[in-house]
């Protein structure tokens, strides 16, 4: 069920990150180096009498596409990552050790000492 959710959610947020890329960040790169429309930049090339058009601007923008969503999920990651340790070290700090009886810190300075003794006694 969680996978599912992802898959949806995951699919939702590539389209916003999509329309991101294509309606604001593409053409203000493009206004910035001169007025270019990446998605019109083409090679076209004859092989064996046939015209043949590789249109390397769509993969240009599809590829900033790709690390845009790839950037913002990395970021969410590290939030959702950081909410949680901080979730974990509470209940590491909500763990407390037991304390130890009088009579066991007694009987660990006696064990001090007797080992003091056997290193002096050397």
């Amino acid at each position: 069920m969680d996978l599912a959710v992802g898959v949806i959610v995951g699919n939702a947020f590539s389209k916003i990150v999509t329309s991101l890329t294509d309606n604001i960040l593409m053409p203000l790169v493009g206004v910035i180096i001169g007025g270019f429309d990446f998605t019109s930049l083409s090679y076209t090339f004859n092989i064996f009498e046939r015209t043949v058009e590789l249109k390397y601007g769509i993969f240009i923008q599809n590829t900033v596409d790709f690390l845009l969503t790839a950037f913002c999920i990395f970021i969410v990651i590290k939030i959702l990552n950081k909410i949680f340790d901080k979730k974990e070290n509470k209940k590491d700090e909500e763990t407390v050790k037991p304390k130890k009886s009088d009579e066991v810190k007694l009987l660990e300075e006696i064990r001090d000492l007797l080992q003091e003794n056997k290193k002096t006694s050397k």
